[in-house]
């Protein structure tokens, strides 16, 4: 734990400009204040057991992140860190999916504004 609280600390300038991405997988150590937006990518199970497949996972981390997105662990998490309003879910299951996602995040960017 000593190491996330030192990972925020070190954070914390960057993050109080705002205007930041940050790409993690965990979010229960990042303060709310931080984030306008907390996105989380969703995908199929069948589509994303065979994204695992083509990328050689072993079977145990074929089974551990098959299980996370099957119970929506990471979903479950950013709802009981982050307030619901602020969380967005975007699908990722085709190239069609993706390109949106892109583009979405892009808009946001470039229409970011501090509060002031």
């Amino acid at each position: 734990m000593t190491l996330l609280i030192q990972v925020c600390d070190e954070l914390e300038n960057l993050m109080v400009e705002g205007g930041n991405i940050v790409d993690h997988h965990y979010c229960d150590f990042f303060p709310e204040h931080w984030f306008d937006h907390v996105v989380l990518l969703q995908t199929d199970i069948s589509v994303l057991y065979d994204r695992f497949i083509k990328r050689g996972y072993s079977d145990q981390k074929l089974a551990s992140n098959t299980e996370c997105e099957m119970f929506q662990v990471l979903l479950e998490e950013a709802k009981e860190n982050y307030p619901e309003d602020i969380v967005v879910i975007l699908r990722s299951n085709s190239q069609e999916d993706i390109t949106k996602n892109v583009e979405k995040l892009t808009s946001w960017i470039s229409n970011w504004r501090p509060v002031l």
